[in-house]
């Protein structure tokens, strides 16, 4: 088990991004809740590629081509 290891394909990566971006929008925004800051997580993984779940659960979201390094 690597914990560093790339395994958030482009899509989950976009996902996470705007939803990251949406929860940490509402913190400051209207809903004034602290589960926003799970927003920080959504982003810093999905900028990196990379997450420690993912790991520890032996996920992968790439795509067979993103494994093979062909995109």
């Amino acid at each position: 088990m690597n914990l560093f290891k790339n395994n958030v394909g482009k899509i989950d990566r976009v996902i996470r991004l705007v939803v990251g971006i949406i929860l940490i929008g509402n913190v400051f925004y209207a809903l004034h809740h602290p589960i926003g800051w799970v927003g920080i997580i959504l982003i810093v993984t999905g900028i990196a590629g990379k997450c420690p779940l993912y790991s520890i659960l032996g996920l992968n979201t790439k795509t067979l081509s993103e494994k093979a390094g062909l995109k």
